[in-house]
């Protein structure tokens, strides 16, 4: 499921040329402070995809609320037993 988040939140990034060292940015406005830069649009869409995955693994550390992306929801158990 998480790897069908990643590309359902890729699918809603943003991207823009921007005056730096990286000059690709990209972000995804619906995961608030998910964003990344890159060389190039293939580098930057990579470091994108690592930063969505850190954002939904901290989310879940965390307990907080993951919005749902074009219909893909990420389902916490309140309990894991082993």
């Amino acid at each position: 499921m998480l790897l069908i988040y990643i590309q359902a939140a890729l699918e809603q990034a943003h991207y823009e040329i921007i005056e730096d060292e990286e000059p690709f940015y990209g972000e995804v406005v619906a995961l608030p402070g998910v964003w990344a830069t890159g060389k190039t649009l293939e580098i930057c869409r990579r470091n994108l995809s690592e930063a969505i995955e850190d954002w939904v693994l901290f989310s879940i550390a965390k307990g907080l609320p993951i919005p749902t992306l074009a219909n893909v929801t990420i389902h916490i158990p309140e309990k894991v037993t082993v």
